[in-house]
């Protein structure tokens, strides 16, 4: 399979393809098709490799990307509400017999967003309900916060060896929920010891809206509640140890004070540590139980495709089955300028 090179290198040959054929069109045609070279010769090279996986394990693909990471700061890259209409549409249609492998590469989002999403989910690949959902997630490089979330709401996780989850402690405004109310208590705490304190924590407590601190407990709560819920009724279904497993991990996800800042990056080994049905992509084994590169190289190539998509195009995020249907979420504000060389595609962002 190609690497991030060759994954390039056939975008450009596709490319190269499309202009080609453009060209025997009129010429005013023929430059709008120009302008839509570089989108289109991406999105027909990863559709190859999406079906490809699909072919390989048998399973419904859905690749949920967000362009967080070539374009920091930009909105729309965010879970949200928005993103179900796209995996209505990468749904419709899809046998739900055959299961979902969620290829999931997202900086996180809103938390009710993301209940909403996972409960969807659930219902469309409940097949039995006496079992859980029929669903993998698989995570090239990162899942971090909500997307945590959404991971955890899975049968079981596929990371790499460069792969993280990401802490699930809420922010509220921007502000993590966790800091926020233990400097409170510690403002309560120094106050009541020395009171000359006071015009100190005044002027940071002073900056907190009315029913702040109850949103922020709400908020924590909300969050570790899903998760182990989750854990217990999908990940853990039918274990007699689920709900204390579940517990545990919540606990370590959600540890402010020992993860430190909310993007920390959380490695296979230490969620393998902390109990969650981790598996490494490098270590698969095909249907004879020998070693399955071809599923790693597949996995690897889709990543690659997407990355090179998200950096070359206005595309924000999407979401997208292993048939090409979905959904693409665009920067309208930046149109992309046709590439000055036929062969190339336009720098990246």
């Amino acid at each position: 399979m190609p690497n991030w090179s060759g994954v390039l290198a056939k975008i450009q040959e596709e490319q190269a393809r499309h202009i080609s054929l453009a060209s025997q069109a009129a010429q005013e045609m023929a430059k709008c098709q120009v302008q839509a070279q570089p989108i289109n010769a991406i999105h027909a090279v990863k559709r190859t490799y999406l079906l490809d996986l699909h072919k390989k394990t048998g399973r419904n693909i859905i690749a949920y990307y967000s362009g967080f990471l070539s374009k920091p700061g930009i909105r729309g890259t965010e879970i949200t509400d928005e993103d179900k209409n796209g995996f209505m549409m990468a749904i419709h249609n899809l046998p739900r017999s055959e299961g979902l492998d969620l290829i999931l590469h997202t900086p996180g989002g809103g938390i009710t967003s993301t209940q909403s999403i996972v409960d969807y989910l659930h219902k469309m690949y409940r097949v039995n309900k006496s079992a859980p959902p029929d669903i993998r997630a698989i995570v090239p490089q990162i899942a971090m916060s909500a997307g945590t979330m959404i991971a955890c709401s899975c049968k079981e996780i596929w990371l790499g060896k460069h792969s993280n989850l990401g802490p699930i402690d809420p922010q509220v405004f921007g502000w993590p929920a966790y800091g926020v109310l233990q400097e409170f208590e510690r403002a309560c705490k120094e106050v009541k010891a020395d009171p000359s304190k006071i015009p100190v924590w005044q002027n940071i407590i002073s900056q907190y809206r009315p029913t702040f601190l109850g949103h922020c407990k709400n908020a924590i709560d909300l969050s570790n509640e899903f998760v182990k819920k989750q854990l217990i009724n999908v990940m853990f279904h039918g274990q007699a140890d689920a709900k204390q497993k579940s517990e545990r991990i919540v606990r370590q996800l959600a540890h402010y004070r020992r993860n430190k800042t909310h993007d920390r990056h959380i490695p296979f080994e230490e969620c393998e540590k902390m109990g969650l049905n981790v598996k490494l992509i490098e270590e698969a084994k095909d249907r004879d139980g020998h070693k399955d590169d071809e599923f790693q190289d597949l996995i690897l190539t889709v990543h690659h495709c997407y990355m090179h998509l998200m950096m070359n195009t206005s595309a924000l995020k999407v979401i997208e089955n292993h048939l090409g249907i979905g959904y693409t979420k665009a920067q309208a504000s930046t149109l992309q300028k046709p590439p000055s060389s036929q062969a190339d595609l336009p720098a990246p962002e």
